[in-house]
């Protein structure tokens, strides 16, 4: 029987964190490092534990809506070109679920130079002093150089973000910087490998326990980070869902069990934000480099994941969707009995909407053709042939949920596109 969940807040924000700067070696442990700044210079100044707290999330999620490789490595450059761009993006993606939509304002205008107090006000709205933090902490971060001991580097760093006091930043964060740059812990722990260990003893957020429609909702929202990098993504997730949510009920899992598997199925791909949308939208065959790139993802959903210990049965559904029967899959190589009914049902759900749905180097198959590889993929031992006979039994059924779920996520893209666009 599958219990509530109860999941602390931060340990879910962390995941999907810690997901997102997968895609570059340079980007890891950016999105912690500007959690733990904003949370300092939050504190030096005096700013309530709620504030801090929702600035040490904001920190972690500031860069959510930056959703190409080119978009993610730009933040990277002290001097941003049309950052709004990305920060807006986020604020659209962040603001639809509710544990997060406090913190979506903050990575609106994490951006916003002060222009000696012009950056107070946006769209005759008032800015948030967090808004300014996450500015600073953001600039501080691109300025840390990995290679370098950080205390050899801290009067470098405080010097370049002085000489833009008033224009760039708040003058008042900047003396908070300077009172931080005299304490040899702040730099070594903004630098540290344990920085994810030291923000969780650093921060006092409640346990939030969630229920069904919350969960699906939670992982709607990553559903959407995963998808909407890429047009030809924008649905491939809400119909895996679909299709493994509909296969679970034939095969007579509880009502319960089908919603579990409906989350699994929006968390599955999880991993692919470690893939460049660049290798996603590559028209014709990937190179060997670029598919043993695309061959990482169901790791990195599974080590992800694996970080929430209530997620376990939606880890294992979730993240052995290319896994095969015969132990020819990737990246485990697990064998038939090692696989979960739930893990079998995700693998040919996977198959079944990758081979409906346009991709950059063809168009989606018939019906008929998509049937007849994935009976092909039973007869040689690759997916399971007892679900392949609920699909064929059931096919209208299953196609109908399926096309549902997919015309639906694409309208939704399609509204997020259209908006991002006019940004």
């Amino acid at each position: 029987m599958i219990k509530e969940l109860h999941i602390p807040l931060f340990n879910i924000i962390m995941c999907f964190s810690e997901a997102m700067d997968m895609i570059n070696s340079s980007l890891v442990d950016h999105h912690k490092q500007v959690a733990y700044i904003s949370f300092s210079i939050a504190s030096e100044i005096g700013l309530s534990s709620e504030e801090q707290n929702n600035l040490i999330l904001a920190g972690l999620l500031h860069d959510s809506g930056a959703l190409y490789l080119e978009d993610r490595l730009s933040t990277l450059e002290f001097e941003l070109e049309n950052p709004q761009r990305h920060a807006e993006t986020g604020y659209l993606l962040l603001k639809n679920f509710a544990p997060f939509s406090k913190l979506a304002p903050l990575v609106r205008y994490h951006h916003i130079p002060w222009e000696c107090g012009k950056g107070i006000r946006r769209r005759d709205e008032e800015i948030n002093i967090g808004c300014h933090i996450l500015h600073l902490a953001d600039r501080i971060s691109v300025l840390i150089q990995k290679q370098k001991n950080i205390l050899t580097m801290t009067k470098e760093i405080y010097d370049k973000i002085k000489v833009n006091s008033g224009e760039i930043f708040m003058p008042e964060l900047v003396l908070a910087l300077k009172d931080l740059t005299k304490k040899e812990f702040f730099w070594l722990d903004a630098a540290s490998s344990s920085i994810g260990s030291i923000l969780a003893s650093r921060s006092n957020l409640p346990d939030v326990e969630l229920n069904m429609k919350e969960l699906i909702s939670l992982a709607k929202f990553f559903c959407q980070i995963i998808d909407f990098r890429s047009h030809f993504t924008a649905t491939h997730t809400s119909g895996v869902a679909a299709t493994a949510e509909a296969l679970a009920g034939l095969a007579n899992f509880s009502d319960r069990e089908c919603q579990i598997m409906k989350v699994a199925g929006y968390l599955h791909d999880l991993g692919k934000l470690a893939v460049p949308t660049e290798i996603l939208e590559k028209p014709g065959s990937l190179s060997y480099e670029d598919f043993s790139i695309v061959r990482s993802h169901t790791y990195y959903t599974y080590r992800t994941l694996e970080n929430i210990a209530e997620f376990d049965i939606i880890n294992n559904w979730a993240s052995f969707h290319h896994e095969r029967m015969d132990g020819r899959g990737y990246p485990f190589h697990l064998k038939k009995q090692d696989l979960s009914l739930g893990s079998r049902i995700m693998a040919l759900a996977d198959v079944f909407t990758a081979l409906s749905e346009d991709r950059p180097y063809r168009k989606g198959m018939s019906p008929d053709r998509a049937m007849k590889i994935i009976e092909e993929m039973a007869n040689n031992s690759s997916l399971d042939k007892n679900i392949l006979s609920l699909l064929r039994d059931h096919f209208d059924e299953i196609n109908t949920c399926r096309t549902y779920a997919q015309e639906a996520a694409r309208k939704e893209y399609k509204d997020f596109e259209e908006i991002i666009l006019n940004l």
